[in-house]
Formats: C-alpha cells, structure tokens, sequence
C-alpha cells in the first residue's frame, strides 16, 4: 500500500512541469488559433478560384510559417511578460520542446497519410475517416491538458461527441458549407464541409478553453505589484 502510495507521489511530481507548460491556458491559446488560422484558410482554398493566390503551394508554406512565428514568439512574449513574473519559469529540455514533438508529428502523420489513402482507395466511406481522426485528437487533448484540470472533460466529451455526430449530419448541410466550389470535382462537398466544420469548432472550443484557464490563472496568481 505504501508503495502504490509512493508511486503515485512520484509520478505527481513527474508531471508537474508538464502540468505548469499550460497552467496559463497558453498552450491551448495557441492550439486553438492555429486549428481556426487553418480553418479560415480552407475557406479561402474553398471559396476562391483553383488558380488564386490562396490554392498556390507557397501559400500554404507561407502561411505556416506566419501562424507558427505568431504562435511561437507570442507565446514567448505571454509567458516572458505575464506568466514568469507571477510563478516563475520552468526551463525544458529542447528534446521534449522541440525534436520529441516534431519526431512524434512527422511519425503520426505519415502513418495517418497511409491509412487516409488506404482507406480512401478501398472506396469506403471517407466519413469515417474524420470520425476516427477527431476522436484520435480528443483523446489527446485528454491526455496532455484535460487530465489535469477536471473540468475541461467537457471540452473532451463535447469534442468526441462533434467528432461522431458531424460527417452523420445532412448531406444538404454539410455541402452548403462548401457551395459550387471548385475542390468539388476532386472531394465529395460534404467531406469537405465535414472537415471543415471540424476543425473549426474543435479550434473555438480549445481556444475558449484555453481563454477560461488564462483568465482563472491571472485571478489566482496577481502580478508581483498587486500583491
């Protein structure tokens, strides 16, 4: 029993940095911004002519790249200005900020690629694919953020729940997301207003999210000259 006990307390303390990397909200702040900057882009990709500027393969790296500078120096400039002042900086290893993450993204979305075009040529329905991909991602916001803060298993079972009932809706209004859009002639509207409509509310969710737990962290920890 002592020992299960002892156990549990390690582990506690082993997750505390993880637990401080968002106990401002902020890394959720920029999850959700980044799910919505890609969203908003493929409406632009959708509602735009094949041939304009928003449908050019530099777009899309240009485009990255912006979202991830605003991502990454704004973060910065949050946790340097607001957060450190107020509880301190934690320094982390860059294998687990920078190479872990980007090794385990690159690995998920080749074996993701894979089974999308598997699944794809096996002419099945390709709802199902977005089913399985949001419930994949609820699962690991489960795991990284909503397990340490109780009440965001609501953010988690409202993302499953969008993930099941979303490609299930009328055709009708999942392809009025999409209209005549040129990018019809190569997807189904609905999948496409399926994924889109995905993303979006998966982004507005976490970035509320992320908003309440900013907006609970400035109430509980005051800045040095307010105490």
């Amino acid at each position: 029993m002592r020992q299960e006990i002892h156990t549990a307390r390690l582990e506690s303390f082993l997750e505390r940095p993880k637990q401080y990397n968002n106990i401002d909200g902020v890394g959720e702040l920029g999850i959700g911004f980044m799910c919505l900057c890609f969203a908003l882009l493929g409406w632009l990709q959708v509602h735009t002519p094949e041939r304009s500027l928003w449908n050019r393969p530099y777009t899309l790296m240009v485009f990255m790249a912006a979202v991830c500078g605003i991502i990454h120096y704004g973060t910065k400039a949050i946790k340097n200005r607001i957060t450190y002042p107020r509880t301190g900086a934690v320094e982390y290893k860059t294998r687990d900020t920078v190479w872990r993450p980007l090794v385990t993204s690159f690995a998920l979305s080749t074996v993701a690629a894979a089974a999308a075009i598997a699944y794809v040529k096996s002419h099945r329905d390709p709802a199902v694919l977005i089913a399985v991909a949001g419930l994949i991602l609820a699962a690991s916001y489960a795991r990284g953020i909503a397990r340490t803060v109780r009440w965001k298993w609501l953010v988690v079972w409202t993302m499953a729940a969008a993930s099941i009932l979303i490609p299930v809706l009328p055709s009708a209004l999942l392809a009025s997301l999409v209209g005549s859009s040129w990018i019809t002639r190569q997807v189904p509207a609905r999948i496409v207003g399926a994924t889109w409509l995905t993303l979006t509310l998966y982004g507005t969710l976490i970035l509320v999210s992320g908003a309440i737990s900013f907006r609970i962290y400035l109430r509980q920890y005051p800045a040095p000259d307010q105490q």
